[in-house]
């Protein structure tokens, strides 16, 4: 009896740990069905495949799990593995994840990419080091005004009642410096807010204005860019160093690729729907130049603010902002 009992104990201590399966539980705003859930399943499917069934994905779509606060939370208690986060929401990891989405600082696309080329994976490497490994950073375009009543100046801004996300203290200092008092409210609550006119503005992507209906609920978009969104998805580096080194490399890989095709995906996403909300009746209305600088000077206002403040990483902003001013100059060096 104790061979037999020796026996089983050496069996099990020379049975490899990567034969164990792993579940990662990951936690998301996108509705089932979106090109993003869509992109992910294929990934969890290719991943669970190639790791023969040892390593699986399991998705809780749709904001069930709550707001990005929420998931972080559920993720530093183990409840969840991992999240698609926000720009902004990402703040709550590491501060300086919410440089790209300040308010009024890319004109264009072009910028972005001047811009993404040399700061992503200082984005990354600063989520790393506390503790999050991120897969690459997935654009989520522009975001515009999306409104009941037309928005071309700040002084009729000021008779609306503007959504920004809970805990934003950035656009929340920018509104209050233009005489603007912004309604803080989840991600989760938009809608409801909308059709309860508890708000009539918003500032949302096209893709994520279609994507969580909220569309159904504004007339008018205001053709000027506020801020670049973003999001990533997180796992905690704990649980997945409990995978065998050849399954973490799977996972690696295989979501790496992902996100570099979400990335390009969103951009022409972005411009077809841009041309729905067209098609569905929404009014495009365009500020004059003059307003926009405006409205642009009034946000760096606020920037130096919180940079004096310490809320805003004054090296990483300035960082930014070189590279945006040298991409300007490169184009109207190129512009006869």
């Amino acid at each position: 009896m104790p061979r037999m009992l020796n026996a089983l104990i050496l069996l099990f201590l020379l049975t490899p740990l990567s034969h164990a399966s792993s579940t990662l539980k990951i936690a998301t705003l996108a509705p089932d069905g979106t090109s993003w859930m869509k992109e992910m399943r294929a990934a969890a499917k290719q991943i669970k495949q190639e790791t023969d069934g040892r390593v699986t994905i399991r998705f809780y779509p749709g904001g069930v799990m709550g707001n990005d606060n929420s998931v972080l939370r559920k993720i530093r208690i183990g409840q969840l593995q991992g999240g698609a986060i926000t720009g902004g929401g990402l703040s709550a990891i590491y501060n300086e994840a919410q440089i790209y989405t300040l308010p009024f600082q890319f004109r264009n696309l072009q910028e972005v990419d001047a811009v993404r080329r040399v700061m992503d994976k200082q984005i990354i490497d600063g989520l790393q080091k506390e503790g999050f490994i991120s897969f690459g950073l997935s654009e989520g375009g522009f975001a515009y005004l999306l409104s009941n009543s037309p928005v071309k100046s700040t002084e009729n801004m000021r008779a609306l009642k503007i959504w920004i996300p809970e805990g934003d203290r950035i656009n929340a200092n920018m509104f209050k410096a233009l005489g603007i008092s912004p309604i803080p409210l989840p991600l989760t609550d938009v809608l409801t807010g909308l059709q309860t006119g508890l708000i009539d503005t918003i500032a949302s992507a096209p893709i994520g204005a279609i994507a969580l209906q909220w569309h159904t609920r504004v007339n008018y978009l205001t053709q000027v860019p506020l801020a670049y969104l973003y999001a990533t998805l997180v796992v905690k580096e704990k649980a997945l160093m409990k995978l065998s080194k050849a399954d973490r490399a799977v996972v690696k890989r295989t979501l790496e690729a992902t996100f570099v095709s979400i990335n390009q995906q969103n951009r022409k996403d972005n411009v077809q729907a841009l041309a729905a909300l067209k098609r569905q009746g929404i009014q495009f209305v365009s500020p004059s130049p003059d307003q926009q600088l405006a409205w642009e000077r009034h946000a760096r206002t606020t920037l130096e603010k919180l940079r004096s403040d310490g809320i805003v990483n004054a090296r990483m902003l300035n960082r930014m902002q070189t590279l945006i001013q040298q991409k300007r100059q490169d184009e109207s060096v190129k512009t006869p």
